[in-house]
């Protein structure tokens, strides 16, 4: 399938490793002009490189660290303009909530909700004017279902969604949209240290720890497994396309039907 996307800029942040990575390969290889974000610029280097080597030829990264104010201005000086925003930056940690600290909370909405701020703020105008755009949140199954051991984290992938629906009204007779994907427990940097984290024994395999992190802490995922971070990119690539445009306003889940519901 033609996703359309030829000649499309996309700017996705959080695009060195992980899902971000991925959404951003699959963009370029769709045909877009790709800018990938990071704030190290070895790990920016090596994406850049990675996508080119799978095929999309238009990508360059930006260093940035779009979690900060400053950062956000930087990049939007870099890049002035995208038809295309996937907001993708984010971090989790496990922590119980009596020991989350003000600033465990401060900065988690910084980096997880703010970024996603700034740079809409940033760019959804230019969308408007131009008649045309796409802004994705990369939000979580967490905003539906709080794990307890995550409740800021939690907070934050929920924040997202009010953000999203917030902005999709905005869109109202244009050819802008904005949508929210919830992926779930996902095969990325650092899943193994944070499946330790919460393991019986840390020590064990990572097929063992997998395997009881399921059984334990998601036993209600359908799919029993860590998604592929290609399985959240497919997703994101249809709502960044032209094809997607009757989808505005929407919460997708990819979460591997972790959630039991049927709205």
């Amino acid at each position: 399938m033609d996703l359309q996307l030829n000649g499309k800029t996309a700017l996705v942040t959080g695009a060195t490793a992980g899902i971000g990575l991925e959404i951003a390969r699959t963009l370029a290889k769709e045909g877009a002009h790709v800018v990938v974000s990071g704030r190290n610029q070895a790990k920016l280097d090596e994406a850049v490189s990675s996508i080119r080597a799978s095929g999309g030829s238009q990508v360059r990264g930006v260093l940035a660290d779009a979690a900060t104010a400053e950062g956000a201005r930087a990049l939007v000086d870099a890049v002035p303009a995208t038809d295309i925003l996937v907001n993708n930056l984010g971090i989790y940690e496990s922590k119980a909530f009596t020991d989350i600290a003000d600033e465990d909370w401060r900065h988690l909405f910084e980096v997880n909700v703010m970024s996603g701020v700034r740079l809409s703020r940033a760019y959804f105008p230019g969308m408007l004017a131009r008649d045309w755009g796409r802004v994705i949140f990369v939000s979580s199954e967490s905003a539906l279902m709080i794990p307890p051991d995550m409740i800021h984290y939690g907070m934050t992938k929920t924040a997202q969604l009010s953000l999203s629906r917030g902005l999709a009204g905005l869109t109202r007779g244009t050819g802008v949209t904005v949508n929210s994907v919830l992926p779930g427990p996902t095969r990325s940097e650092g899943i193994i240290d944070f499946l330790r984290s919460v393991a019986s024994d840390p020590a064990a395999a990572p097929p063992e720890l997998e395997a009881e992190f399921f059984a334990r802490h998601r036993a209600s995922s359908l799919l029993q497994r860590l998604i592929e971070p290609q399985e959240i990119a497919s997703l994101v690539a249809y709502l960044a396309s032209p094809l997607s445009s009757a989808t505005n306003g929407a919460a997708l889940n990819v979460e591997g039907g972790l959630y039991n519901s049927i709205k």
